[in-house]
């Protein structure tokens, strides 16, 4: 009498019955390390890119106050922190209640490390806000 051979689960499977088995695939470490490089140097790149945008600008100005409010202009105190033998320019703009620019003026700011400045803009309409949204170095004209 014979007897029939068990099979176990860490013994080779039967030949033909799962399909052809394949040998394992060495690993490509190299590939890993190469995509993980090119990852690591687009990171770096976009946060430089994004540090050079917003991070410490040359001229950082803010609006201290805004008062004088007339339905012909508009008194704005404000602030340019800099360099302290560096002048500017600044844009000074006053918005209406619908948000439409109702003034623009180009204010000139002496030296100064931090340079207080206070601007009386007219307007074509009567303002309900004033900003500066931008300076940059002084311009000849």
């Amino acid at each position: 009498m014979t007897t029939a051979k068990e099979t176990h689960a860490t013994d080779k499977y039967p030949p033909g019955r799962y399909g052809r088995r394949r040998e394992p695939q060495p690993r490509r470490r190299w590939l890993v390390f190469a995509l993980a490089a090119v990852v690591a140097v687009a990171g770096l790149a976009i946060a430089w890119q994004l540090y050079r945008q917003y991070g410490p600008q040359d001229f950082e100005p803010q609006v201290q106050r805004f008062y004088n409010v007339t339905d012909d202009g508009i008194t704005v105190d404000f602030v340019v922190r800099k360099e302290p033998d560096l002048r500017a320019t600044c844009s000074v703009r006053a918005r209406s209640a619908s948000g439409q620019e109702v003034g623009l003026a180009q204010v000139d700011v002496p030296e100064g490390a931090e340079a207080q400045v206070t601007y009386r803009l007219a307007t074509s309409d009567r303002p309900v806000t004033v900003e500066v949204p931008a300076c940059g170095p002084l311009k000849t004209r």
